[in-house]
């Protein structure tokens, strides 16, 4: 069955919760549902590939690596369900992008942090999540007390909001640890 009427989906949570793993099962789901999909990733992660996006579990699927949000647009002309990974990285402008996808009828699924290292809303999420019809927020494990981890917490000195990274610099952390001096 093919969309008839757009929608914007959004999966968020921390680092090391799933998001990604979300997104790729998601879309895979719809190519064998025989939808048109094609999947965006911002040209800055390079973590695992440079035309894949890959989940730390490694299962990935095919990607297009932009730098220009407006590229979305162009190249999903004939298509009816558009992934968008790391969507945190994006400017503002991503947020128009989606909804005028949504609004041409098209099925749009994104991932990303919700929360950045300081444990604040990380740049556009919060306003995708008020426009999202259906909103997917995932848990980690805690690396430190095993319990449910809601936050990103950086082990590195660094402090620059946008960091690539991993197990080397980032750790999931439930309020209590997160909070904890």
């Amino acid at each position: 069955m093919k969309n008839k009427k757009g929608i914007i989906e959004v999966i968020c949570g921390p680092m090391f919760s799933g998001k990604t793993e979300e997104l790729i099962r998601r879309l895979k789901r719809s190519i064998i549902a025989k939808n048109r999909v094609v999947v965006f990733k911002p040209k800055i992660d390079k973590r695992y590939s440079e035309n894949l996006v890959v989940s730390h579990n490694n299962n990935s699927i095919e990607s297009i690596a932009i730098e220009n949000e407006n590229d979305i647009i162009k190249l999903s002309k004939d298509i009816n369900i558009i992934g968008i990974d790391e969507i945190q990285f994006f400017s503002e402008n991503i947020l128009d992008v989606c909804i005028n996808l949504a609004n041409q009828g098209k099925r749009v699924i994104i991932s990303g942090l919700d929360k950045d290292y300081k444990g604040i809303p990380f740049g556009i999420m919060p306003q995708l999540m008020c426009e999202a019809e259906l909103v997917t927020k995932l848990t980690a494990i805690c690396n430190q007390c095993g319990d449910y981890a809601s936050f990103t917490k950086r082990t590195s000195d660094n402090n620059d909001q946008v960091l690539l990274g991993e197990t080397d610099i980032y750790e999931a952390n439930c309020r209590p640890c997160f909070y904890k001096n």
